[in-house]
């Protein structure tokens, strides 16, 4: 989106080839599981973003860290990368 939008505008490689580049670079898909839309559903967290809400519930089901730049993931008990 941020591309689209004109906001990163050397990410276009990146954006053109999205699924070939980040396969390339190791990175491996995470569907979405009801597990972590129940987790996303039931945060005790004031943050009210469904997408920023998913991304913590996977991050908190999975044991993964998430990596983000945004400092208001941080008070939902995930690791955070950035």
């Amino acid at each position: 989106m941020k591309f689209r939008l004109g906001k990163l505008p050397s990410a276009k490689p990146l954006a053109l080839a999205f699924e070939a580049e980040t396969a390339a670079a190791g990175f491996l898909p995470l569907s979405i599981s009801l597990t972590h839309a129940r987790v996303a559903g039931s945060l005790p967290i004031a943050h009210k973003d469904p997408f920023d809400r998913l991304l913590i519930a996977q991050a908190l089901v999975e044991g993964i860290t998430l990596v983000s730049n945004e400092t208001v993931f941080d008070g939902a008990g995930i690791s955070r990368l950035w």
